[in-house]
């Protein structure tokens, strides 16, 4: 079997601290972000009828779930704080998943941790402004503050992670309950822009399904704590499937508040829909409110990036003597402070990039979308790799109607990795020379590897 074993020089490895429940509130911090509040108003501009557009909400939780069945057997098998990037390793060797992990640490995560460090900043500049720099002010301010509390331990982390993923939920509770109870439905028919109608489901069913599986994403990333759970058997199953219920009906329940406030239509011509059903019941006090929401959900995410991006990055230096340094475990603090402060740099520098060239910041970080899909696809033809390739492997947990399911999870990765290449077009070249760079350095690797101690 072509895999590295740790380094001896590594003696500190994850502990296994984590309940169910702590589990649950990462990965629901993953899930969800501000994204439910922005991209409903695009997936109603793509849906014919509130059924189609209820439809597409469901089909995502029900995909969702299908990869997160395929995950949750690598995972309970595999217990890594590599996450997918150790599933990658098992199955196709250490040269491809040292790509993977390259893209990771180089654009993936720590883009992620930019891009959602300047969605917290956007809404926290409408409740205080720091000056002509505000967004990006304030989203360094939570990168630093994020990284220092992962540096002081898992226990003070995932504290403060059980408590931002409550508040989430609630913001999520109070739009659902002030758009069921307190704004008085929608009257049928409201005129809207002609440009801004619902299209027929026939043109539109495929982008809103896309922008549907991009608000659930980031439960894949709960893999890499998996080597911290208690029950290491069980619990990811478990964590999963009830997150994505949660997620799920936590997604209807507040799009349903959407169009029945606002209208189908309504949802898909307004760019702040959440904003927009609190500003009915509470006028300009609302927008306010909403804005701490979304600030709030914005720092969840980044927190939950925060926590399982160090764990790939320490899997990475664990497994390459070239980062070796990045594969130190801290046992004191139960996790990876060298790979917690190179994520943290690298983030603000990109978040420093973005206060000078914002458009070209977020255009980086999308051309990085068919990388990541690429990869998605392999961690479940993994799954079928694995099977076949180490049958004797003890899981714990397997994944129901195989290979149906992880047929069906690779389609959909496919699709959207077709779709995501279609989208950029020749901005797929950034990622293909992010791969490149990452290629470089396994040569340079393999020649450190040979070289005599």
């Amino acid at each position: 079997m072509n895999q590295a074993a740790p380094s001896p020089q590594h003696a500190g490895a994850p502990q296994r601290v984590l309940s169910t429940w702590d589990a649950v509130a990462i990965i629901v911090g993953l899930v969800v972000g501000a994204g439910i509040f922005k991209l409903p108003s695009l997936v109603a501009g793509f849906t014919a009828s509130e059924p189609v557009f209820y439809g597409v909400w469901i089909a995502g939780g029900v995909i969702s779930l299908i990869g997160a069945l395929c995950y949750a057997e690598l995972a309970s098998a595999y217990p890594n704080a590599g996450g997918d990037y150790y599933f990658v390793q098992r199955a196709y060797g250490r040269n491809l998943s040292f790509l993977y992990a390259w893209a990771r640490i180089a654009v993936i995560t720590t883009g992620s941790i930019g891009v959602l460090g300047y969605t917290f900043g956007d809404y926290m500049s409408n409740i205080l402004s720091l000056g002509p720099q505000s967004s990006a002010l304030w989203a360094g301010i939570a990168v630093i503050a994020l990284t220092a509390v992962n540096l002081i331990g898992i226990r003070e982390t995932k504290g403060t992670q059980n408590v931002l993923t409550t508040l989430e939920v609630l913001g999520l509770v109070l739009v659902i309950f002030v758009g069921l109870l307190l704004v008085a439905p929608a009257a049928p028919g409201m005129p809207v822009p002609a440009a801004s109608e619902p299209k027929p489901w026939t043109a539109g069913l495929p982008l809103a399904i896309l922008f549907v599986l991009f608000t659930y994403g980031g439960w894949n990333e709960g893999a890499y704590i998996s080597a911290e759970l208690k029950d290491r058997s069980r619990a990811m199953v478990r964590s999963l499937a009830v997150s994505l219920a949660l997620v799920t009906a936590l997604y209807l329940l507040v799009n349903y508040a959407y169009a029945r406030s606002l209208g189908l239509a309504g949802v898909a011509k307004t760019q702040t829909v959440a904003a927009d059903v609190l500003a009915l019941a509470f006028g300009t006090t609302g927008a306010k409110l909403m804005s701490l929401i979304i600030s709030i959900s914005a720092l969840t995410s980044i927190n939950s990036t925060v926590i399982v991006g160090a764990r790939s990055n320490f899997a990475l230096g664990r497994d390459w003597p070239l980062f070796g340094w990045l594969g130190r475990w801290d046992d004191r603090a139960d996790a990876p402070r060298n790979a917690l402060v190179v994520q943290a740099v690298v983030a603000l520098l990109l978040i420093a990039l973005g206060a000078f060239t914002r458009k070209g910041f977020e255009t980086m970080v999308e051309y990085t979308m068919p990388v990541f899909w690429f990869f998605f696809m392999l961690v479940g033809i993994g799954l079928i790799v694995l099977r076949r390739k180490e049958p004797a492997t003890p899981r714990p947990f397997r994944v129901p109607l195989y290979p149906i399911t992880p047929l069906i999870f690779i389609a959909t990765c496919a699709y959207l990795f077709y779709s995501s290449v279609a989208y950029v077009k020749g901005g797929a070249l950034f990622g293909i020379g992010v791969l490149a760079v990452g290629a470089a350095l396994i040569a340079l690797g393999m020649a450190v590897r040979r070289s005599p101690a």
